[in-house]
């Protein structure tokens, strides 16, 4: 495989090419025994990020892409309508602080959104921090803020480069200056004040090994409180754990500033532990010890603690603790489970609002802190609502409404009427009338019922052949609810037909269903998504040399593991920054969290397991496969670019002679997704669309 050949054929587009000439990648053999398995690993090299050969590889495949991309003929026009469908204004749902109003800006094309101040809900707002200001190329984005309870101060953390790591600021709202305050190697962490505004509480690990910060294992978190002024070093310690590594501790004050919550997790599993202190004491009560279930702090009314619950109940309810009495048998249920998912709730002036999932839409009701329905609030149609954030004292509260085809709005809500006020509309150039959403209900491979979202324009032909794109998730308890995208407009604009699958292992239905998905079950989401994809074909929206399959992170895990399973099923794939070597994702970063949900490799019955669907080594020489593109990121360490390196390396060793084309696009200055540049997204998209429609021609 010489690389002369893409040279000396620059002059043709490589989307002609039937048999392109990959970069060499040498194949360095690599055999352990694994609970008496022989495992071949010959990729290993490539998890070395620092190595000048995998630098060397990465650029040329980079080259390969690129050059593959530039020449599909329809990308200029792809690219130039996402920017200009992207460039529209963009707020945020606002927070008051101190009299003073908190909230995100976005002018239409900036790659990171700013933050902005007024001191009146519909003054004139100042810039208070932008993002875009502290690098050239705007991979610099905001992790997190949260402002004082006066309002007076800021505390604000980046992430350089899409890194999970965070480094902490703070800023005087007044002057718009920064303290002194620097505090580093954050990571996984609230930002919680408190009350009398002295300082806040945060979560960091100890600095990894010089080379290892983008790869190593993070474990032994710490909670800690910053007093503002003094240097990190002078943080007291709050709470550690030295002997559960693996433990996660996140601190929050209570509005009433006398209690701090430490909510403990033990890598992604939903289950998790409680314990708090007064903030003048030091003694730790280890209320929610058990790690029985899952427990969400809402709020309380003096020593009345309310938290959101699955305890007894897998679509969850409302449970209330006196701390003065908190033994089980005193625990007093206020809103009991209902058919729908309680997926979220919170405590605002004298009620509680529930926001349900009804089949993956909102559904959102109000009760009295007794439990006592109020009303259901109407919502503008079918569709996601977020927000519904408030303090014991307010009248009102915000909330944001959109679905796949509508970009929606932010309304104000008055709790005492039940009416919502429309207080900020978008206007984006997309014509919403043209489309239809419908929701179809797909039989697994053992009968489940799954849902899946169709978006699509009216007057589509179901003759079977139309380009569709089907996504998916599928993990973490995480639900795919409707909501309004950009990139997903413009493939819909260019005919194209979306289906959004509900797949086992999401938290659409519970804790059941979530768990229904995971570990020794874990195949039950692959059948999941495979049955989706043979519903669209039987039905004639579409045919397998014209449908395509795509997913992120354990998306990625799941695109890489179909598509190993069922290579005939579809015509082009899209893993991205995925799981793909379920044999090592333990060894790295944060990857140890996952075995809640995967099942670990070093027990002896779920490494089988595993290994039976592991996408990097299921692949098998000779192959036919979908034409795919792989997209990962050089500072992804959540789930370390080398498993997509892994991947794509032996795929493309794998491809048929005769196959539909195998890249890998590897984004520099970004990480697993969040926070990346808009400019970097625009370019992504375009390159993932067009290579779509290249491929399912």
């Amino acid at each position: 495989m010489k690389r002369a050949l893409s040279r000396m054929l620059l002059c043709m587009p490589l989307t002609c090419l039937a048999n392109p000439s990959y970069p060499e990648t040498p194949r360095i053999e690599l055999k352990e025994t694994l609970h008496g398995v022989e495992v071949s690993d010959p990729y290993r090299w490539l998890e070395d990020d620092h190595s000048e050969e995998t630098k060397k590889w990465v650029a040329e495949q980079n080259r390969f892409t690129q050059d593959y991309l530039s020449g599909i003929p329809q990308r200029g026009a792809i690219h130039d309508r996402l920017k200009e469908l992207w460039n529209f204004e963009r707020i945020g749902i606002p927070t008051e602080f101190g009299g003073r109003w908190f909230f995100q800006h976005n002018t239409g094309l900036q790659n990171q959104s700013v933050l902005k101040v007024a001191d009146k809900l519909d003054g004139e707002a100042r810039v208070l921090l932008d993002p875009n200001s502290l690098t050239e190329d705007g991979t610099a984005s905001l992790a997190d803020w949260r402002p004082s309870e006066d309002g007076s101060k800021l505390a604000w953390s980046i992430s350089k480069g899409g890194s999970d790591w965070n480094e902490v600021f703070v800023r005087d709202v007044a002057s718009g200056k920064d303290l002194d305050d620097h505090l580093k190697w954050v990571k996984f962490s609230h930002l919680s004040w408190a009350k009398d505004g002295s300082g806040f509480y945060y979560s960091r690990y100890d600095a990894p090994e010089e080379d290892a910060a983008l790869t190593g294992k993070n474990e032994f978190q710490k909670l800690y409180f910053h007093k503002i002024g003094t240097p990190q070093s002078e943080d007291e310690l709050i709470y550690q754990r030295p002997n559960d590594p693996e433990w996660g501790l996140r601190g929050s004050v209570s509005e009433d500033g006398k209690y701090l919550l430490i909510h403990i997790f033990q890598g992604t599993s939903p289950k998790n532990r409680i314990f708090y202190r007064e903030i003048d004491s030091q003694e730790v009560i280890e209320l929610l010890p058990d790690n029985d279930a899952s427990y969400g702090f809402l709020g309380n009314v003096g020593p009345h603690f309310y938290f959101r619950t699955n305890l007894e109940a897998p679509r969850y309810r409302i449970i209330m603790i006196d701390i003065r009495q908190p033994e089980r048998s005193n625990w007093k249920e206020i809103i009991p489970e209902d058919e729908a998912i309680l997926s979220q709730a919170s405590m605002i002036g004298d009620q509680i609002i529930c926001s349900y999932l009804a089949h993956a839409s909102s559904d959102i009701r109000s009760f009295d802190q007794e439990g006592k329905a109020i009303r259901n609030i109407n919502l503008p149609g079918i569709g996601t609502a977020g927000g519904f954030r408030g303090r014991s004292d307010a009248t009102s509260c915000f909330y944001s409404f959109t679905s796949f085809t509508n970009p929606g709005a932010i309304y104000r809500y008055d709790l005492e009427s039940g009416t919502s006020r429309e207080w900020r509309r978008p206007e984006v150039d997309f014509d919403s009338e043209d489309f239809v959403v419908k929701q179809v209900f797909v039989p697994s491979k053992d009968g489940t019922k799954v849902p899946v979202f169709l978006v699509h324009k009216k007057d589509l032909q179901l003759d079977g052949s139309n380009r569709t794109l089907l996504y998916g998730y599928g993990g973490f308890n995480v639900s795919q609810t409707p909501g309004f995208s950009v990139a997903r407009a413009v493939w819909l604009e260019r005919g194209g037909v979306l289906a959004i699958a509900n797949l086992r292992g999401g938290g659409e239905y519970g804790s059941k269903w979530h768990e229904s998905g995971t570990k020794l079950q874990k195949q039950n989401v692959f059948d999941d998504f495979i049955a989706a994809g043979e519903w669209l074909i039987k039905n004639n929206y579409t045919s397998s040399s014209k449908l395509a399959i795509q997913g992120g992170s354990n998306g990625g895990l799941l695109v890489g593991a179909c598509m190993t399973q069922r290579p005939d099923l579809f015509g082009a794939c899209l893993p991205a920054v995925g799981v793909m070597d379920m044999l090592r994702f333990h060894k790295f970063t944060i990857g140890w969290a996952w075995t809640k949900e995967y099942g670990s490799p070093d027990d002896v019955t779920q490494f089988g397991n595993l290994l039976r669907y592991s996408p990097y080594h299921n692949l098998k020489p000779g192959t036919r496969y979908p034409a795919t593109m792989v997209t990962t990121a050089d500072h992804d360490d959540r789930v370390v670019p080398a498993h997509s390196f892994k991947f794509a390396a032996r795929l493309q060793e794998c491809q048929a002679k005769d196959g539909p084309p195998v890249l890998i696009r590897i984004d520099t200055s970004a990480g697993h997704g969040a926070g990346t540049a808009l400019d970097k997204v625009i370019e992504r998209v375009a390159d993932q669309w067009s290579f779509l429609e290249e491929n399912l021609n």
